[in-house]
C-alpha cells in the first residue's frame, strides 16, 4: 500500500455484527451464533467480587463463543476482541489506528523495502512467565502457514518470501523467509516492499505462539487453565457457551499502563436481551437494538465507532440456478439495499452498492466508492429481465428451488425475511429460508453446502484489495466456488504494481468485473454503535474489527 493512501472511515450509525471472513465473514468475517444468555450467577459473582475488592472489573459482551483462541484459527471479531487483549503481535495499533512497536521495542527496514528485523523486549513475558522469544514468531507463524493448519488468515502471509508456496503444499516449512537470528532477532523477508505490512502484522493471526507449551499440549488454547498468552491480559476463566473472564496479566511488558483488574465477558447472542442487561447493570458496554436505536440517537451513553467492511450474501455458482450469471445478477438487482438500513437494521448504515466500502483515497484524493459508483441497485425492471434471460438459457420452465441460507441471529433472521419477501415482489419467486447454528453454518459455508448464505467482512489491513483478494481461485474466504482467470490476473496485478495510478484503476477494475459476475451482492457497510456505561473510558475500537482494552477504565 502506498504513502498517499489514507484509511479515512465515514462515521455513521451502524449495526454491531460479531463477525471474519474473513468470515475480517474475514477478511474476516463477522458471525452471529445462537443465543447463549449467561447464568445468572456467573454475572452477579463478578458484580459481587467488585463491590466486595474494589476491583475494577469491566463488564462486556462478547455475542458468543470465540471460534478458537488460536490465533492461526480465530479469523473473527468474536475471537478477535479477546485475543487482541489476552496476546500481542510485534505491532499494536495506537489511538489513532497507527500501528506502532508492541512486542517489538525497535523495527529496522532494509533499503530495499524487503526485509524487516524486529527486536524483541527483553522484558516481553508470556503469562507462565516464559521470555517471549523469536523462536516463538517463527513457530506461529509456520503454524498458520502449514497447509494442515488450514487457517482461513493464511492468505495474509503471501507477501513473505516462500509461505505461499508453502501453504499451497508447494514448498517447505524452511524455505518461508522467517528467522530468529537470536533470541530476540526476528527477521522477515518480503518478496516486494509492502507500506501495509507493520499493519498487517497487528491482526492476531500474526500473533507469536509459546512453543514450549504448544508443542506439548497441541490443545493449550481450548481452555482457560492451559492458555498461555502475552497480552494486556490473562485467560483466567471460560465456562464454554456461557462466558469468560480476563485478568491483568502481572507480566505483561507494560502491565504499569493497564487499569484494569478484571474483564468479565458474557456471550448473549440478542441485542434485546443484551441491553436489558445493561440497563440492569449487568453489561457496561451493550450494542443497541435496531428496534429502540431512533430512542437512543441522543443519549450521552451513546457512542459511534467506525468500521470497515460490509454485510453481503454469497451465490454458490456450483449450485443451479446460480450457475448462470444472469439469474444471479437477477437477484442481486431485486435486492433493495435502501430498504433494508432504512426499516430492517434502522441504525444508518449506508447501503452498499459495489463491494469496496467507503473510507479509501485515492492518488487523485477522491473517494474510491464514489469515483466508481453505483454498481448494483435496486432495479425491479432489469431484474426481471435477467431472471427470463437466465432461465432462457438454462432451459428452465421453472426455477430451481433456492434456500437462503443464514446464522442463528434476530438480526440475520430479519434481512433474511425482508430478501424472502423482496424475490417474490419483484421476480415472482417462492424461497426457503434455513436457519443454522453458527459453528455449524461457519463450516459448512465453507464447505460450499450452502446455495445463496449470508456473510459479512472485515477488513485485516486500510487497502481495497483485502476485501477483493477474497475472492481469487481457491481463496478460503471465497466460498461461493467462483472462479475467474481474469479476475485473479487483476488482483495479482493490483499486488505487485508500484505506480500509484496504475494500481488504483486496477482496483476499480476489480470492484466491476466482482459485480458484474455477481458471484456476491452487498447490503449495507458497516459502522457501530454502542452504549457505554457512565465512569467507562479508555475502551479502543478500531475500524478493522479490534477492540482494545489496554486502556480501558472503569470508575
Amino acid at each position: 500500500m502506498k504513502k498517499w493512501l489514507t484509511f479515512l472511515m465515514v462515521a455513521m450509525l451502524a449495526l454491531v455484527l460479531a463477525a471474519c471472513t474473513a468470515n475480517k465473514d474475514a477478511g474476516k468475517e463477522p458471525e452471529k451464533p445462537a443465543d447463549n444468555t449467561p447464568k445468572d450467577e456467573g454475572k452477579e459473582e463478578g458484580k459481587t467480587d467488585e463491590t466486595a475488592s474494589g476491583e475494577k472489573i469491566l463488564l462486556m459482551n462478547n455475542g458468543n463463543e470465540p471460534t478458537s483462541f488460536d490465533p492461526s484459527i480465530g479469523f473473527d471479531s468474536v475471537s478477535w476482541s479477546a485475543l487482541n487483549n489476552i496476546m500481542e503481535g510485534l505491532t499494536r495499533l495506537d489511538k489513532d489506528h497507527k500501528a506502532v512497536e508492541a512486542t517489538a521495542e525497535k523495527i529496522d527496514t532494509s533499503e530495499d523495502g524487503l526485509t524487516y528485523t524486529f527486536t524483541i523486549r527483553e522484558n516481553a513475558k508470556w503469562s507462565n512467565g516464559d521470555p517471549v522469544v523469536a523462536g516463538d514468531f517463527v513457530f506461529a507463524w509456520k503454524h498458520m502457514l502449514n497447509p494442515e493448519t488450514a487457517s482461513p488468515a493464511a492468505f495474509l502471509a503471501y507477501f513473505i518470501e516462500g509461505a505461499e508456496a508453502y501453504n499451497n503444499g508447494e514448498g517447505s516449512p524452511d524455505d518461508i523467509a522467517i528467522e530468529a537470528k537470536d533470541e530476540k532477532t526476528f527477521v522477515v523477508k518480503l518478496t516486494s516492499p509492502n507500506e501495509a505490512f507493520l499493519n498487517i502484522v497487528t491482526n492476531p493471526s500474526f500473533f507469536p505462539i509459546n512453543e514450549k507449551v504448544a508443542s506439548a499440549d497441541p490443545t493449550w488454547h481450548t481452555e482457560a487453565a492451559t492458555f498461555v498468552g502475552n497480552g494486556p491480559f490473562k485467560l483466567s476463566k471460560w465456562d464454554h457457551d456461557v462466558s469468560f473472564e480476563f485478568e491483568k496479566n502481572e507480566h505483561y511488558w507494560d502491565a504499569a499502563a493497564v487499569k484494569l483488574d478484571k474483564v468479565h465477558w458474557a456471550m448473549v447472542n440478542d441485542t434485546t436481551t443484551a441491553y436489558q442487561m445493561y440497563q440492569a447493570n449487568e453489561l457496561d458496554v451493550t450494542g443497541v437494538p435496531s428496534e429502540i436505536a431512533d430512542q437512543l440517537k441522543d443519549s450521552p451513553e451513546l457512542r459511534v465507532d467506525d468500521q470497515a467492511g460490509l454485510y453481503f450474501y454469497r451465490l454458490n455458482t456450483s449450485m443451479e440456478p446460480f450457475t448462470n450469471k444472469k439469474i444471479r445478477q437477477a437477484f442481486a438487482f431485486a435486492v433493495d439495499q435502501e430498504e433494508i438500513v432504512n426499516f430492517v437494521t434502522k441504525n444508518g448504515e449506508k447501503p452498499a452498492h459495489g463491494f469496496v466500502t467507503y473510507g479509501f483515497i485515492g492518488p487523485d484524493g477522491k473517494e474510491f466508492r464514489e469515483t466508481v459508483g453505483d454498481l448494483v441497485s435496486f432495479d425491479p425492471e432489469k431484474a426481471k429481465q435477467l431472471l427470463e434471460e437466465g432461465m432462457k438459457e438454462e432451459g428452465y420452465s421453472e426455477l430451481p428451488k433456492v434456500t437462503i441460507t443464514y446464522s442463528t441471529s434476530e438480526s440475520h433472521q430479519n434481512i433474511a425475511i425482508a430478501l424472502q419477501s423482496k424475490f417474490k415482489e419483484v421476480l415472482g419467486v417462492d424461497t426457503e429460508l434455513q436457519n443454522v447454528e453458527s459453528a455449524v453454518f461457519a463450516s459448512e459455508q465453507k464447505e460450499f453446502k450452502y446455495q445463496m448464505s449470508r456473510s459479512s467482512f472485515l477488513h485485516d489491513y486500510a487497502d481495497p484489495v483485502n476485501a477483493l483478494e477474497s475472492f481469487i481461485t481457491g481463496s478460503s474466504m471465497n466460498r461461493t466456488t467462483w472462479s475467474n482467470a481474469e479476475y485473479d490476473k487483476l488482483i495479482a496485478d493490483i499486488k505487485n504494481e508500484t505506480d500509484e495510478n496504475k494500481r488504483w484503476e486496477l482496483l476499480k477494475q476489480a470492484d466491476k468485473l466482482l459485480m458484474d459476475e455477481m458471484p456476491v451482492f452487498p447490503l449495507y457497510f458497516y459502522n457501530s454503535t454502542s452504549l457505554e456505561k457512565e465512569g467507562v473510558s479508555g475502551i479502543l475500537r478500531h475500524p478493522v474489527g479490534y477492540v482494545d482494552l489496554k486502556y480501558a477504565d472503569k470508575n
